[in-house]
């Protein structure tokens, strides 16, 4: 199956992500007129991802202050999500359930066949809803960091007027 990466400039599909115990949140449409970080992941069972999902966390203020969401997913069940949650209170949205071949087919992202799960994937969305960065790994390394994600919306809006 041959699939589309997002490249810079093309507007994020429509993507639905449900966080546990919590209302469904639609993308791109969930950032509003704010810069957005949607971030797939391999799954609670990943050291990789965990870490980044902590690294997006302990950044959290200083996304705020530079009005930048953050939202990320995986094809964990609800409960698994729930724990990984509440084990690194994560601060904001985390999806469960996701369809790792449906969002692949949206985003480009890569799918692991067995177990099936989708590889670490980042986006960093502009306050239209259109891709600013894409960052596509096929195995467990290659994510963004939020060091970069702020730096690079600081940059884009002090050179935007």
């Amino acid at each position: 199956m041959c699939m589309s990466l997002l490249h810079p400039g093309e507007k994020f599909p429509h993507l639905r992500v449900t966080p546990p115990a919590a209302p469904a949140i639609d993308l791109p449409d969930h950032f509003e007129d704010r810069f957005g970080v949607v971030l797939f992941f391999r799954g609670a069972w990943c050291p990789y991802c965990v870490a980044q999902l902590r690294a997006f966390d302990h950044a959290t203020d200083k996304l705020r202050e530079n009005l930048i969401d953050v939202v990320a997913m995986s094809v964990d069940h609800e409960a698994t999500t729930a724990k990984l949650i509440a084990e690194h209170g994560l601060r904001f949205p985390v999806g469960h359930s996701a369809d790792a071949r449906t969002v692949a087919e949206e985003t480009g992202a890569f799918v692991n066949a067995e177990p099936l799960h989708l590889q670490s994937t980042g986006f960093v969305l502009d306050p239209a809803g259109c891709v600013t960065v894409s960052v596509y790994s096929s195995g467990a390394i290659g994510r963004l960091v939020p060091a970069d994600v702020i730096g690079m919306v600081r940059y884009l809006r002090e050179h935007s007027a």
